[in-house]
């Protein structure tokens, strides 16, 4: 007790210590009982039984699931063309749930959208885009033009920005003038049209290539004429092979559509299938 009256704070610390010790020795006691099962229901801590308890039980739930995949957009400036790919594989995590899912979807007779991320969202983003422009057809008697188109998707993200669509989205198309469009886009709708754009899991890997070959940045050399529609089908094919050799959410196959005043033709590419 002298021991307490004259050193009060080492008299506290070893009162600390002697709680620490039980409530050690406690624990161990009560997990090991839990362990061996001699811990009675409704007691400290039984059994975890898969939810069925008495006691707070903590869970967990993301709407979000990312499908993976890239897309991208290229139309050269004044080009009367704009080419939209996107490759064919849908995955969860580390696994491959299908080698054949389109990403592109055709809006109209002039523009289509690719998108990655979340399938469950992207359907939905379709589903709503589909539904207005049929409205708009209907009441009309005209389809959306593409720069409408654009703008009707920026709002339509806009609106779900305090819960977006876990949705990367590249539109492209023509426009009035017959030129080809190109429009990317953020979570919440900011949009910009430009030469080129790439969303998706491998977006990285490719833009920096489109960087040096379609805008030029970066070279010396400059082209005297812009790329012509074949070149630009065979750059989005050599971007698809050099981003499925780093990034394992890309790969089996490309599917390429090339929009011109005249409609919209799609073709397929083989990726590596690991």
């Amino acid at each position: 007790s002298s021991s307490f009256e004259h050193h009060p704070k080492t008299a506290a610390q070893n009162a600390a210590n002697a709680f620490c010790v039980v409530a050690s020795g406690t624990m161990a006691s009560l997990t090991t009982a839990s362990r061996t099962g001699s811990v009675a229901s409704g007691k400290a801590f039984p059994d975890i039984d898969h939810g069925v308890t008495k006691h707070p039980y903590e869970r967990r739930f993301s709407p979000y699931e990312l499908g993976g995949g890239t897309v991208v957009g290229v139309s050269p400036p004044g080009a009367n063309f704009a080419v939209l790919a996107g490759d064919t594989r849908l995955s969860s995590g580390y696994e491959i749930l299908s080698r054949k899912q389109s990403k592109l979807f055709k809006l109209t007779s002039k523009c289509c959208i690719a998108s990655s991320g979340s399938y469950n969202d992207v359907k939905q983003l379709r589903h709503v885009l589909e539904m207005r422009n049929k409205t708009y057809a209907d009441r009309c008697g005209k389809e959306v033009t593409t720069p409408s188109m654009a703008h009707l998707l920026s709002r339509t993200l806009y609106s779900r920005r305090f819960f977006p669509y876990y949705a990367f989205n590249v539109l492209a198309g023509v426009d009035e003038e017959n030129l080809g469009a190109v429009y990317s886009y953020d979570s919440v709708g900011t949009l910009q049209r430009y030469p080129y754009s790439a969303a998706g899991t491998a977006a990285e890997h490719m833009e920096p290539l489109l960087d040096n070959l379609v805008a030029e940045k970066t070279r010396q050399d400059k082209r005297e004429t812009p790329l012509t529609l074949e070149e630009c089908k065979e750059l989005v094919k050599e971007l698809f092979v050099t981003a499925g050799e780093r990034d394992i959410y890309t790969g089996d196959a490309v599917e390429i559509a090339v929009i011109t005043a005249d409609g919209i033709e799609t073709e397929f590419f083989e990726l590596k299938k690991d």
